[in-house]
C-alpha cells in the first residue's frame, strides 16, 4: 500500500517448501506457535514469517529479495498442485515477475475473477501487514480452492504482483499495471478483481481506528476490529456481492465504501491498475495507515499481527471468492 497521505478508508522452489515452512514456524518459538491453533492460523503465521522475517524487506534493488519472494510464492503454489505461470517483464534492465495460476470455469469460462496481492514491501520495513498478510491469504485461499477440487462456474485466477510500493506505485512498472494492461490487450473478460491489501492488524480498543476527516469518523466505528471493502462507483455491484458474502459468513465485522475514483485513498492498491483498464475491482483491507501504527515502519513485524482475527478474515474471504466464481442468474 502507498505511503501515508490524506485520503479515505472507513523460495525457494517447490521442492523446498516443507523445509521453508518448518524453518518459518520454528523461528516463531514454542510460545508463539500455539499447539491448539487451527491449521489455517499456522499456515498464515508461517507464510508471513517467511516473507517478512526470513526474506525481510522485499524491493527491487534490495539484493535478491524480490526474486526470493517470487520464488517462494511460485513454489508454494506449485506444491499445492497449481500449474504456475511466471510472467516476466523488465524494469530498468531488471526482470520482475507476476505469478499467476488459473482454474478454468466450468460454465462461464470467458468470465474471469482475479484474486491478487502484492509481494513487495518498501525497503525500510519487513512488511508483515503490508503486504505479507495479503500474500499469505492469497496462498491459503489458493490452496483450499485447489485441494477441495472445486469446479468454479467462472474462471478463477490467483495472481501475485511485484512493485506496488513507491517508487513504482501507480506507474507503468507496477506489476498489476503490467498485468491488467496485458489482460485488456488480449481481450480478457475480467468481471471482478479483489485486491488483498494489509489484512492482518486488528484491535478491539476504542480509538484505534482513525479516519481522514471528522465527518467520516462520525459515521464509522472507532474500534479497529473490522475488515474494510473499498471500491469505486463503477465497482459497486461487485462490492455489494463481496460484502454480502463476507457478512453472511459471520467471521468478522466489516465496513464498506463505494466512492469516486478521485477520492484520495480509494485506489491505494493493485485494484487501481484494473480500474485503468475499465475492469471492476475492489480492495479488502484492515485500512493500514488509519489503524496500524507500524505501517511502513521497521516495526511492521510478524508478531504485531492478530492471527485470530486474521484467520477469521481469510475464512470470510473464502466465502467471498466462492460467491464471486459462482454462476450468476
Amino acid at each position: 500500500m502507498r505511503p501515508k497521505v490524506p485520503g479515505l478508508l472507513p523460495a525457494g522452489r517447490a521442492g523446498c517448501r516443507l523445509a521453508c515452512l518448518a524453518a518459518a514456524v520454528a523461528a516463531l518459538g514454542p510460545g508463539a506457535r500455539g499447539a491448539g491453533e487451527p491449521e489455517l492460523t499456522r499456515e498464515l503465521r508461517a507464510h508471513v514469517t517467511m516473507l517478512a522475517e526470513t526474506i525481510g524487506p522485499r524491493a527491487l534493488g534490495h539484493g535478491d529479495s524480490l526474486r526470493r519472494a517470487a520464488d517462494y510464492v511460485a513454489g508454494e503454489l506449485a506444491r499445492d498442485g497449481w500449474t504456475v505461470r511466471r510472467l516476466p517483464y523488465e524494469v530498468r534492465g531488471v526482470v520482475c515477475e507476476n505469478i499467476e495460476v488459473e482454474r478454468r470455469g466450468a460454465r462461464q469460462p470467458d468470465e474471469i475473477i482475479v484474486i491478487g496481492a502484492h509481494y513487495d514491501s518498501i525497503v525500510s520495513t519487513p512488511g508483515a501487514d503490508d503486504n505479507a498478510s495479503g500474500v499469505a491469504a492469497l496462498l491459503a485461499l489458493a490452496k483450499r480452492f485447489r485441494a477441495e477440487g472445486r469446479e468454479p462456474d467462472r474462471t478463477l485466477r490467483f495472481v501475485a504482483f511485484p512493485n506496488e510500493e513507491p517508487m513504482y506505485f501507480q506507474t507503468r512498472f507496477m506489476g498489476s499495471r503490467v498485468y491488467a494492461r496485458a489482460c485488456r490487450e488480449r481481450g480478457d473478460r475480467i468481471v471482478g478483481m479483489l485486491s488483498l491489501e494489509s489484512i492482518g492488524y486488528y484491535s478491539s480498543r476504542r480509538g484505534t481506528q482513525h479516519y481522514p476527516s471528522i465527518w467520516i469518523a462520525l459515521f464509522r466505528p472507532s474500534r479497529g476490529n473490522f475488515l474494510a471493502f473499498v471500491g469505486n462507483k463503477s465497482s459497486a455491484p461487485l462490492l455489494d456481492q463481496a460484502t454480502q458474502a463476507f457478512g453472511e459468513s459471520g467471521k468478522l465485522p466489516l465496513q464498506r465504501a463505494a466512492l469516486p475514483d478521485g477520492v484520495q485513498g480509494v485506489g491505494w492498491s493493485d485494484h487501481w491498475s484494473f480500474w485503468q483498464e475499465g475492469y471492476p475491482a475492489i480492495m479488502a483491507t484492515d485500512t493500514a495507515t488509519f489503524r496500524n501504527p507500524h505501517y511502513h515502519q521497521p516495526t511492521d513485524k510478524p508478531d504485531t499481527l492478530d492471527y485470530a482475527s486474521f484467520t477469521a478474515a481469510v475464512e470470510g474471504l473464502e466465502a467471498v471468492v466462492a460467491a464471486l466464481v459462482t454462476q450468476t442468474p
